[in-house]
């Protein structure tokens, strides 16, 4: 297993920090999911804004898992949530190269329902509507990371 996190040794870790490693495999994504809204409420957020962080966390493991690791077992799925005084920051590295974000496009709802499109793509969407900022980035020789930050009291 490839340790995407491993740059960030050198760096020392808050003690709050919270440090997830999952297989590409569905079904861990609720583990993650399980923990970001613990640790979400654990810092004061109310039950509406636990559960956006859920769906995004889920969303964003899902996307790791599917897209930058190609459902591969093997790579990993690696999470560092960082709790702080007014925010929760959540980075998801997957061993991907990431993709243009400029490329990404707005779900049409009626060519959803209507059977037109496909019914998923919804992922990107949804975690940029439940969260306050979403950042991405490919970090050299260790794949790719979303950065998830949701601010206390909005």
């Amino acid at each position: 297993m490839m340790d995407i996190m491993a740059g960030r040794s050198s760096q020392k870790m808050d003690s709050t920090a919270i440090r997830l490693v999952l297989p590409s495999r569905f079904g861990y994504e609720k583990i993650a999911m399980d923990v970001a809204a613990t640790l979400a409420e654990i810092m004061g957020f109310s039950p509406t804004r636990v559960e956006d962080l859920r769906t995004a966390v889920s969303e964003a493991c899902i996307n790791a898992m599917e897209h930058g690791n190609n459902l591969n077992a093997h790579n990993r799925v690696e999470l560092l949530l960082v709790p702080g005084r007014r925010a929760l920051k959540i980075q998801v590295y997957d061993c991907g190269r990431g993709f243009p974000i400029e490329m990404r496009t707005e779900p049409n709802i009626a060519k959803k329902l209507a059977g037109e499109e496909s019914p998923r793509g919804w992922g990107l969407y949804l975690i940029e509507r439940l969260v306050d900022r979403v950042e991405f980035k490919t970090v050299e020789e260790a794949g790719h990371v979303i950065t998830l930050t949701m601010n206390l009291g909005e």
